[in-house]
């Protein structure tokens, strides 16, 4: 990742990093995946940019519900061209 995608992607990460340590000690451990969905996001940022990284990240927290899956689901590798 280059100097300007960790520009683009650092106010997503400081708003991650805020609910990790701010809002999500007061709800609990209630996630059903691991990695966490805070963990997720912050990883797909880092590993896809902004836009994928978004992508996946939503993705994944729309998943998380009393319906959907659980268990050990991590981000998928970057696609080498």
């Amino acid at each position: 990742m280059n100097s300007f995608q960790k520009i683009i992607i650092f106010p997503f990460v400081v708003l991650v990093r805020f609910y990790q340590m701010a809002i999500s000690p007061w709800l609990g451990n209630n996630c059903r995946f691991t990695p966490t969905c805070s963990h997720y996001m912050l990883e797909a940022l880092r590993t896809h940019g902004l836009i994928k990284g978004l992508y996946l990240g939503t993705k994944r927290i729309f998943k998380c519900h009393p319906w959907g899956g659980s268990g050990y689901d991590p981000v998928p590798k970057k696609e080498k061209i």
